[in-house]
């Protein structure tokens, strides 16, 4: 089931089965596999693949080049940057099939993945967080954590517009206070 206001490039394939939300794009030579349900006003770039079974909630950015394997979710207003990496087995083999050993990777709302960064399967990153360019993530990202290097380790907070928190945890864009307990993050309440 396809949004009349959705595009989709006369090069894209779409298999049966999938659904696609008002005012989104699909580009250059995307493949969108079976099962696969794309929210609304989001934007897959040229060449990436997504599914089957995957989910891509409203307003997500998927750059060119990533391919998003069955087990993905992605909460709305995610940001994949070109070329990231999704994992889905934890021991590749090429002579021993391993598809009922797929892990599950959820990113959770506003999350932004950059350039050709590796998302090992079966973790979660959370709402708001950020994973560097290039990063290899190996484990969970709390919210509005800040992840950069092999593997990606946790050097600061961003807030909900994406910028880096200082020692005030305030937001230096729209002021918005957070609170730090526990080794997590969140949003103070007004």
């Amino acid at each position: 089931m396809i949004d009349p206001s959705a595009f989709v490039h006369e090069s894209a394939y779409v298999d049966d089965g999938v659904e696609i939300g008002a005012g989104t794009k699909i580009w250059h030579f995307v493949h969108v596999l079976g099962g696969t349900t794309i929210g609304k006003n989001v934007i897959l770039g040229q060449n990436v693949m997504a599914g089957p079974n995957v989910s891509i909630g409203d307003g997500c950015k998927v750059q060119n080049n990533v391919a998003l394997y069955k087990g993905v979710t992605l909460e709305r207003d995610v940001f994949c940057g070109p070329s990231c990496v999704f994992t889905n087995v934890l021991t590749p083999r090429a002579h021993i099939e391993r598809k009922d050993e797929f892990g599950e990777t959820f990113v959770g709302q506003g999350a932004t993945i950059g350039a050709n960064a590796t998302v090992v399967c079966g973790h979660r990153l959370g709402a708001f967080c950020m994973v560097a360019a290039g990063a290899v993530v190996t484990k969970d990202v709390p919210d509005y954590a800040l992840v950069v290097g092999v593997p990606a380790k946790r050097i600061g907070w961003v807030s909900r517009s994406g910028d880096r928190l200082g020692d005030d945890l305030i937001c230096p864009r729209k002021g918005e206070r957070y609170v730090e307990e526990n080794g997590t993050l969140r949003l103070e309440e007004s």
